[in-house]
């Protein structure tokens, strides 16, 4: 495989806390590197997850849930980082819950930066009760952005996930991969055991964890 040949691009995964962000991260990447719970902010650092197939190198970045609510100093540093990830990438994919549009979204959705192009995922179609309202939501969503493309979708269906990685392939820019096509994320094992203890941590105590 020669560099002219090559296809790579960065992909920031954004989204209000809960959205099922980190899911959609293992899920493109095909193996767990991202922790996830049903608690809000699970994610705390910025998750590179890589996956090569072919000539294309998707570089998928999982950013902690946008926090609009509370505004202590950690949700003050982890806003920061996912306004960092947006501001460099070839590609935004904007994860909302489907069938829903909430004011949280609207200011994670202020946050991008104009020209690049912009995906809305609505995530979890599998929980939504009426599917019939999702092409008149889709619609309402067209008019309050230029979402390059809409992907209504579950995490949790690999034909769905699959489907989403065929979309994201036509925006990658022909460059040469920024990883080895074997990398999987760029944290370190000693990082991910440890993100791992804390996952285990939260499913056990719940709430009770800061």
């Amino acid at each position: 495989m020669t560099n002219a040949s090559q296809r790579c691009g960065l992909i920031a995964i954004v989204g209000k806390p809960n959205v099922g962000k980190s899911t959609l991260l293992n899920a493109l990447v095909g193996q767990k590197i991202s922790i996830t719970s049903r608690k809000a902010q699970t994610t705390r650092h910025r998750i590179t997850g890589m996956r090569t197939e072919g000539d294309a190198q998707f570089v998928f970045v999982d950013t902690p849930g946008f926090q609009t609510i509370h505004g202590n100093a950690l949700n003050k540093s982890l806003n920061k980082t996912v306004q960092g990830a947006v501001g460099d990438v070839d590609l935004v994919l904007l994860v909302v819950e489907a069938g829903s549009f909430t004011p949280a979204d609207a200011k994670v959705l202020a946050l991008l930066t104009p020209g690049i192009p912009t995906l809305l995922v609505a995530n979890k179609l599998d929980t939504v009760k009426s599917r019939d309202a999702v092409p008149a939501w889709l619609q309402e969503m067209q008019q309050r952005h230029a979402f390059a493309e809409f992907v209504p979708m579950s995490a949790k269906n690999t034909k769905d996930v699959e489907r989403l990685l065929g979309i994201c392939e036509k925006y990658l820019p022909e460059q040469a991969w920024f990883y080895g096509p074997d990398e999987l994320t760029d944290r370190s094992e000693r990082f991910m055991a440890a993100e791992m203890v804390r996952e285990k941590l939260f499913r056990l105590t719940g709430d009770e964890l800061p």
